[in-house]
């Protein structure tokens, strides 16, 4: 049934995605020679609306070929939406090459502009209330997808747990293959060895195979079996912890390889794209907050004695020490090497707490990041002494110095400031690192513009 669901879905998508380009051609046309007052000449609307039905197939035919009608149930609107921008670039350069070539076909270029730009909006946002439509159809138990667990250990555990703690998702465990009954709760179906047995008595969507390392020599014929039967197999590999989310695969001589550590910051091309974002936004940054720090720095002056600026050595980029810069908010101490500051901390003059319950303190690390020292985004540089126990002690703790550091990161726009768990910090930064895009740059930024407006510490 689900298969059935799901082309029946992809065909809803295909129809609707292609009824939007016409009102978005529409709408363009509008805004251009209308709005804009431009002059259309002896091409009329009649002309674009025509150029949108030809160009029809090439959306749709791009749009499979890149997945954008596979499912995405598993996955967030962000990358889905990361999908769909790619998608439409891709069209507007192909469109823009067509009619360049070809001169004989006028097409308005602002008009081409102004018609990806709402397409990429309205599907964008189509796709997003379907996704809402879906997930509160599957709360109320529709549209589930059927799944035989094979396995009880800590992943074929650590799976259930999580496909039942968020039942928008729609993936429903209705059965279980073990050496032992060891999931309360689950129908229990037997031994590995029944497993030919029971594909023949249900008809599972999917069968997703969790078994331990010393359970591997069944694993052949599970998937041999699962195959036979027309049915989708997913592994999940007793060395999942250790792995990326989105692993990449070597080969040499023949043998397949996975990186496990993949970081889409070690490609030349994208470590350019930020650091570029990280050059030209902190320049920008810094000439808009310049009235805002000049006032910082008479107020620290005024305050209390001591330096205006407070340099504080933390681990950077391949664990290279380098002095981060804030505005001073306590008075003159010797303990800025080995303590967290908290927000009753005695230390701290009045101006001091003022300026940190606004995060104005935090406005020189822009010039740590035009500097190279830090990035907008990334994970937050920690003390060279917590380095030093965190190392030892926070599993995957040092590689997070893969990558810059950053003014703000996913970690602290989702609570993790400051004296907070460093175990759910960690966590977030290498899914920061591991997942990093443009767009989730730029998503980071806005949540914290909008989440640290009250007051609240980047830590």
């Amino acid at each position: 049934m689900i298969k059935e669901n799901q082309r029946t879905l992809n065909q809803i998508n295909g129809l609707t995605d292609a009824l939007i380009l016409f009102p978005c051609m529409l709408l363009a046309y509008f805004i251009r020679f209308y709005i804009l007052s431009g002059d259309p000449g002896h091409i009329g609307l009649s002309y674009y609306m025509v150029a949108t039905l030809c160009a029809t197939p090439l959306f749709w035919l791009l749009y499979g070929l890149m997945g954008l009608y596979d499912s995405f149930r598993s996955k967030n609107f962000l990358a889905e939406f990361s999908l769909l921008l790619r998608c439409n670039l891709i069209l507007f350069g192909l469109m823009l090459a067509f009619f360049f070539v070809f001169k004989e076909f006028h097409l308005s270029r602002w008009t081409l502009f102004f018609f990806f730009a709402l397409t990429t909006l309205f599907i964008a946002l189509k796709r997003w209330m379907l996704r809402r439509i879906l997930r509160s159809f599957r709360e109320k138990g529709y549209n589930l997808k059927h799944v035989l667990l094979v396995g009880c250990g800590e992943q074929a555990r650590a799976y259930y747990q999580a496909i039942s703690r968020d039942r928008t998702l729609g993936f429903c465990v209705d059965h279980y293959l073990a050496p032992h009954d060891c999931l309360p709760g689950l129908s229990y179906l037997g031994t590995y060895e029944a497993f030919p047995k029971v594909l023949e008595r249900i008809s599972p969507d999917e069968v997703v195979i969790a078994l331990e390392a010393d359970e591997y020599p069944y694993l052949q014929g599970i998937i041999s079996n699962s195959e036979k039967n027309g049915v989708k197999v997913s592994l999940i590999p007793f060395y999942t912890k250790f792995m990326p989310s989105h692993p990449v695969y070597d080969e040499v001589g023949g043998v397949s390889l996975v990186n496990i550590r993949h970081i889409p910051l070690d490609n030349i091309g994208n470590a350019f794209v930020k650091r570029t974002m990280d050059i030209v936004g902190s320049l920008l940054l810094i000439l808009l907050t310049s009235p805002l720090m000049l006032f910082a720095a008479v107020g620290v002056k005024l305050s209390s004695p001591g330096p205006i600026l407070f340099k504080q050595e933390r681990v950077g980029l391949k664990k290279k020490p380098f002095y981060m810069y804030k505005f001073r908010s306590m008075r003159v101490n010797d303990k800025q090497t080995t303590g967290w500051s908290t927000n009753s901390d005695p230390r701290k003059t009045k101006f001091g707490a003022f300026i940190r319950k606004f995060s104005i303190d935090e406005l020189p690390q822009f010039f740590n990041v035009l500097k190279g020292d830090m990035s907008l985004v990334g994970p937050r540089p920690e003390l060279p002494f917590f380095v030093n126990q965190f190392k030892e002690s926070v599993p995957l703790y040092m590689v997070k110095h893969q990558v810059r550091p950053g003014i703000t990161g996913w970690a602290q726009v989702n609570g993790f400031r400051g004296d907070t768990s460093i175990k759910g910090r960690i966590e977030h930064d290498l899914y920061y690192i591991e997942n990093w895009t443009l767009l989730f740059d730029i998503k980071i930024l806005f949540m914290t513009v909008f989440r640290f407006s009250n007051s609240e510490k980047l830590g």
